[in-house]
């Protein structure tokens, strides 16, 4: 029914299906086999690659970033994903038409084009108004990377979601066999953060299901895959509704509650100091010294933490989001500066 309605108004059933998880999963290898499955149901499909379409710098960018803990990939690398979904919004808008890349866009055209090559090349009428297929390869290990997608194809698209469940010593070893391998410090990191789909909790991911790919896939694991597919495309989402003012007053109340979190969790820890530098028996002067360093370092911390979390969160209601484990996260990056300030004190005292 879906598919007669998309084409009473000239546009072929189409859909997006995101792929999760860590590196070396097994996204890839199932993104070939379900273009494959494609074909034969007559399907128009194209992998999106990520790696492909987003430059090594910008990748650079996020390892060393990944690292600080605190660092959501905001700048570069988070700006050229926006890019990818731009370029995905544009073609899905007129999938009949192939159209250029501005010359600002911030991805790789040639490989751009190469994704959706086949998608564009004239087949006759029948494959011109046959389901198209996106499957968007990356690790999307948070919920605000899969939400930004959905919002980006509900305008009465198919949207699923393949969440590759494999072991992490499994990914790790995959990795290293690879000519590329990305560091093993970025996939132990990336496991802590990876949260997978909850239908439960986020309405938008009712079309999820998880592949365990510790081992090789079977024909019934993409024939799982396929089903997923057809159904989210008989089963289009939704046009989005103008919530915009409504999603802002959610976000500006969980950044408050991280924030107010995170400045108790903070004051305890600025106490901590000051107690260990009064046992070292630190100066007078040197305490003033302290405190103000370590308030300014604070009040510093606070600010650019809510500034990041607002830019980083798409979508949000407080209780969407592990509240608790941000603010950790957050905390220890701080407590790393209060070690740094305290040792300096502690040092020029002596």
């Amino acid at each position: 029914m879906a598919a007669e309605e998309a084409g009473s108004v000239g546009r072929a059933p189409a859909c997006v299906c995101v792929l999760c998880g860590l590196p070396a999963a097994g996204k890839s290898t199932l993104g070939r086999s379900v273009l494959s499955a494609a074909a034969q149901r007559g399907w128009r499909a194209a992998v999106v690659p990520y790696d492909d379409l987003i430059p090594e710098q910008a990748f650079r960018t996020r390892v060393v970033e990944e690292s600080a803990e605190l660092q959501e990939m905001h700048t570069e690398w988070k700006s050229h994903r926006q890019a990818v979904l731009q370029c995905l919004e544009q073609f899905l808008k007129n999938s009949e038409v192939f159209a250029e890349l501005p010359s600002s866009s911030q991805i790789n055209s040639a490989a751009w084009e190469q994704c959706v090559k086949a998608l564009r090349q004239p087949q006759g009428l029948k494959s011109a108004g046959a389901p198209l297929l996106f499957l968007l390869d990356d690790n999307f290990y948070y919920p605000s990377m899969r939400y930004e997608v959905s919002a980006v194809v509900a305008d009465s698209l198919g949207f699923c979601q393949v969440c590759l469940q494999c072991d992490l010593e499994s990914c790790i070893s995959r990795n290293q066999s690879r000519s590329q391998p990305i560091p093993t410090e970025v996939i132990l990191e990336m496991v802590k953060r990876l949260e997978f789909p909850n239908p439960q909790k986020n309405s938008w991911e009712m079309s999820s299901i998880s592949l365990n790919t510790t081992d090789n896939l079977s024909e019934a694991d993409i024939q799982r895959v396929m089903e997923l597919i057809s159904s989210a495309l008989s089963n289009p989402l939704s046009p989005a509704e103008d919530n915009t003012e409504q999603r802002e007053a959610d976000r500006l109340k969980c950044a408050t509650s991280v924030v107010h979190q995170a400045d108790q969790a903070c004051r305890r820890l600025v106490s901590e100091a000051m107690k260990t530098a009064r046992e070292n028996h630190v100066s007078s002067e040197h305490m003033r010294s302290l405190a103000a360093q370590l308030n300014e370092s604070k009040a510093t911390f606070l600010h650019d933490l809510r500034k990041q979390f607002l830019q980083e969160v798409p979508f949000v209601q407080e209780e969407e989001i592990d509240v608790e484990r941000v603010v950790k996260r957050a905390v220890d990056v701080f407590d790393d500066k209060k070690k740094e300030i305290l040792s300096r004190i502690i040092n020029d005292y002596r």
